[in-house]
């Protein structure tokens, strides 16, 4: 296990990692005291971590700080360390020692009784709780595989035999915490599900879950500091929705939240292709993606220094996307985890479609100003299942209004800063005021010039009948853009949008440019090549074709293995 860089841990973290086996026997005893009460939704956050695991700790001691969680709201018990865990396991070291010390602390409102139930479960008398979320952290099991001798049926779930199964989410046991000797097998309906208006009963029944977890400690650590750099500037960058799946509900599904998307002003990418995005496609600064359907993560994430932007959401529908989360190619997760995604969900085991995170519910309910936790809870229709949440629960993408951001562009991340411009730009234009659109863009980019900016101004300038200009703007800002990691495909966008008007040579320019980074896999090369070498020729440039044809060729043998 790699350990935390505690040179990125605030100073008093990092302190206590120094001597963690001393703090951690001073954590548990704090752990049961009774908690302290403090204002706002950070008071009720509980948080959980895994004390034979030091970074379990950090992570959970570093959230407290960053969110201002009362530090007796943290509590450390000896676990497995092992991802995947047996029902005895569970019940052994994480549900009864931490539902006694959420009872103590008067976090769940019950009397203990004298039973246990046929899991092994202590049965409680109970009549509530106070939990606004619980936040399990890195080293906290994750999956609890079946056990066939613990098999009873559910009806009317286990009359199909897919629901025949005790094996489940950790997290999504924890959800039942304050409900007394629930059935292990099958899965049991969410009040929350698609349910605009809850009952106090519903908020009395289940604890929402949300994980701090990644390849590394050191990703999970990160989470809430993604969180919030975005609330700070509210979410910046593109959108990108996938919708290639096997199933017709799935498609529906991608398809409304690409309207919600759209309704927000988002510049939005849609695919329909048989296969997922690929690593040749436009994918800068995606503040959102929702896709399907692959084992593991694949196109454009995998590029050579490609990061999502903080705050960035992101989920990739597959029925394993969660099967662990400890690697970085894996699953989908992990990945998108170690690639900076501030908040995503996922599955320990398969689901079945009709039971995971429904991606329009989540985006319906951010748009609408839900926290994370409660998104998330709000698009999942089963608990005692396979779903995981992962992020800060208390994150809000849309906790700075779009004009906040406008109106303060020159203190938003400059190479993130034209992103909101182009939602206002988007958002007038729906609304028929293609001219004050055209204003916005313009007047921005002399405040925060980017190419992508540029291309979104260049397309309604155009579309107004005056292409010249259009032309101008794109060809200033490609000329003063850097062939960045992330920035690849936007030049290349560019290159495409000048060969369209006419002006090849500026184009041919572009393809140079590109084409000079090194770092570009030849998967990604090859076509953008082979384009490049078609405008060259159709220009008339047929020393710069010929380059270009060479190069083709030599990669054609060395992919053969018939070359250097």
């Amino acid at each position: 296990m790699r350990g935390i860089n505690t040179t990125k841990c605030p100073l008093s973290v990092a302190r206590l990692l120094a001597s963690a086996p001393g703090f951690v026997a001073a954590l548990l005893a704090l752990s049961c005291a009774p908690g302290a009460l403090g204002a706002g939704p950070a008071a009720t956050v509980v948080l959980v971590a895994n004390s034979a695991d030091p970074d379990s700790v950090a992570i959970a001691l570093h959230y407290a700080e960053v969110r201002g969680v009362p530090l007796a709201n943290v509590i450390a018990l000896p676990m497995p360390l092992a991802e995947t865990i047996t029902w005895k396991e569970f019940v052994g070291a994480v549900w009864r020692p931490l539902e006694e010390q959420l009872v103590a602390k008067g976090w769940i409102d019950a009397l203990a009784m004298d039973l246990v139930d046929e899991v092994g479960r202590r049965k409680y008398s109970v009549s509530g709780h106070r939990i606004g979320a619980l936040v399990t952290c890195r080293g906290v099991p994750l999956r609890i595989e079946n056990d066939p001798a613990l098999y009873k049926e559910f009806k009317p779930m286990t009359d199909h035999p897919e629901f025949r199964t005790n094996a489940g989410a950790v997290d999504s046991e924890l959800s039942l915490l304050a409900q007394n000797d629930y059935p292990i097998n099958a899965g049991i309906p969410n009040p929350f599900f698609a349910n605009d208006r809850p009952t106090a009963f519903a908020y009395t029944q289940v604890v929402k879950v949300s994980r701090l977890d990644g390849p590394t400690a050191s990703d999970a650590l990160h989470l809430v500091d993604l969180a919030v750099e975005a609330e700070r500037t509210g979410l910046l960058g593109r959108a990108y929705v996938d919708i290639a799946g096997p199933h017709e509900n799935g498609d529906r599904w991608l398809e409304s939240a690409a309207r919600t998307l759209s309704a927000l002003g988002f510049d939005l990418s849609v695919s329909h292709g048989s296969s997922t995005v690929p690593a040749s496609a436009r994918f800068d600064a995606p503040a959102f993606y929702f896709g399907w359907y692959a084992p593991d993560l694949n196109g454009p994430f995998e590029l050579p220094g490609f990061r999502f932007p903080p705050g960035a959401v992101a989920v990739h529908i597959h029925s394993f996307s969660a099967r662990t989360v400890r690697s970085d190619t894996e699953g989908w997760c992990g990945p998108l985890v170690a690639r900076g995604v501030t908040a995503t969900v996922g599955n320990v085991y398969e689901p079945y479609l009709e039971y995971l995170h429904r991606p329009d519910l989540i985006m319906e309910a951010l748009a609408r100003g839900n926290d994370w936790v409660d998104a998330a809870y709000y698009a999942l229709p089963l608990l005692s299942w396979q779903a995981i949440t992962i992020g800060d629960p208390l994150y809000r993408p849309f906790a700075v209004p779009l004009p906040a951001q406008t109106g303060a562009l020159s203190r938003l991340p400059p190479d993130l800063a034209g992103y909101p411009v182009i939602r206002q730009m988007n958002l007038l234009a729906a609304a028929g005021r293609q001219h004050e659109a055209i204003e916005e863009g313009r007047a921005a980019m002399k405040k925060v010039p980017s190419l992508a900016l540029a291309l979104a101004l260049a397309r309604r300038v155009g579309a107004s009948g005056n292409s010249d200009q259009s032309v101008w703007v794109v060809k200033a800002a490609a000329e003063a853009a850097e062939p960045t990691p992330g920035n690849w495909e936007v030049i290349r966008e560019a290159a495409q949008f000048l060969t369209e008007h006419r002006r090849s040579a500026e184009a041919i320019e572009l393809y140079r440019k590109l084409l000079s980074v090194d770092l570009i896999p030849p998967a990604v090369r090859a076509p953008w090549l082979e384009e490049a070498r078609s405008v060259a020729l159709e220009a008339g440039d047929t020393g710069q074709a010929a380059e270009w044809e060479s190069e083709i060729t030599r990669s054609a043998l060395h992919a053969a293995g018939a070359g250097p």
